[in-house]
């Protein structure tokens, strides 16, 4: 699944857009690494979401194409 629809479906970013432009940005890292919105996600990979100076790690536990409310915080973890 593309990145951006992974920030989405799991409610860490709420619209595809802003998932887009925080790649493009380079606010999002992908196994350390900037991320383009386009770039892959697979379970055990790990995202890194810095937004207004403070970065966030979380640790991808599944990849589903959709995802109720209350399924979406199940798809990652929070490192730090």
């Amino acid at each position: 699944m593309r990145i951006d629809k992974f920030l989405k479906v799991s409610r860490l970013i709420k619209r595809r857009t802003v998932a887009n432009a925080a790649c493009d940005a380079q606010k999002i890292e992908l196994n350390g690494k900037p991320a383009k919105p386009g770039d892959r996600v697979k379970i055990g990979d790990t995202i890194a979401i810095t937004f207004k100076g403070e970065t966030t790690r979380y640790e991808v536990l599944s990849v589903q194409e959709h995802a109720l409310k209350e399924d979406a915080s199940s798809m990652y973890r929070r490192l730090s």
